[in-house]
């Protein structure tokens, strides 16, 4: 099945559903379920992004522009996700506690604005990776369009490019919580000075990064092709000093470089839940 088929095939689920609420983070899945619901459906398409401190205000102010950008109506909701203390304590399975806040607070909403369906950006790809987030909101009736038709990353990108969507290369950035090794409580200081830092490295120019933060070390992740580059052209004296200000008290650097989903690859912590 070629992308013009499964895009096809995207555009008819929407049509069949009539209304929907998009559970829309401004990543470029969401964006372009949220892109191809409002071609189908115009104004009865609603894109929600959820706000709390693990988002970046920036990744917000994407969102905002890219929904304006498409046209589809957009609000912002807050959610309380750093009010339960099983989110905070950072379980292996915190993403669930995640989704399930995020949906438990878009499900009744979505009821009270006259919306049947309440759709999300996952992919045929995440279904193979470990993500507790999916089964929160399978408990919780959300549908997955793009899992469904089987539309995989590289195809999310593929149909987003094919409809002129300016930002289908954008990096992944996943919520800020995913920054602390499984186990370490999570903090509204400690997601600010991660998001300060993330902040700093990409107003030096460096977009795909993350800062993985251990106790009080910022580690930083670059891909390893960029390395040798950042290490000449910056100047680690002032980022030590911005970072020592933020709050960390040791700055690293990973040599392996940037890996996606980095701290999931010792899931051995799984055979502990219930």
């Amino acid at each position: 099945m070629t992308v013009q088929d499964k895009l096809q095939k995207l555009q008819t689920l929407f049509a069949q559903m009539e209304r929907a609420l998009i559970a829309y983070s401004g990543g470029i899945d969401s964006t372009l379920v949220a892109k191809v619901a409002f071609d189908v459906l115009g104004d009865q398409a609603l894109a929600t992004t959820a706000n709390s401190p693990s988002l970046l205000p920036e990744d917000l102010e994407d969102a905002q522009v890219q929904a304006a950008d498409i046209g589809i109506p957009h609000r912002v909701v807050a959610t309380h996700e750093m009010d339960n203390p099983h989110y905070t304590a950072n379980p292996v399975n915190r993403c669930y506690f995640c989704k399930s806040e995020l949906y438990d607070t878009l499900k009744p909403l979505a009821a009270e604005w006259g919306y049947a369906y309440v759709v999300d950006g996952v992919n045929a790809d995440d279904l193979h990776d470990y993500r507790p987030g999916i089964q929160a909101a399978k408990e919780r009736g959300t549908r997955s369009p793009l899992a469904e038709i089987g539309i995989t990353k590289l195809e999310v990108r593929e149909i987003s490019r094919l409809l002129c969507l300016p930002w289908w290369d954008k990096p992944a950035q996943p919520c800020l919580s995913s920054r602390f090794p499984y186990g370490e409580a999570i903090t509204v200081e400690k997601l600010r000075r991660v998001g300060q830092a993330e902040r700093y490295l990409r107003d030096l120019g460096w977009s795909t990064l993350r800062v993985r933060s251990q106790a009080d070390t910022a580690r930083i992740e670059l891909p390893a092709a960029e390395i040798t580059a950042f290490v000449q052209k910056t100047n680690l004296a002032q980022l030590v000093t911005a970072f020592k200000n933020y709050g960390f008290t040791y700055i690293t650097l990973d040599l392996e470089g940037f890996v996606s989903g980095k701290l999931n690859q010792d899931l051995s912590l799984l055979s502990s839940l219930p």
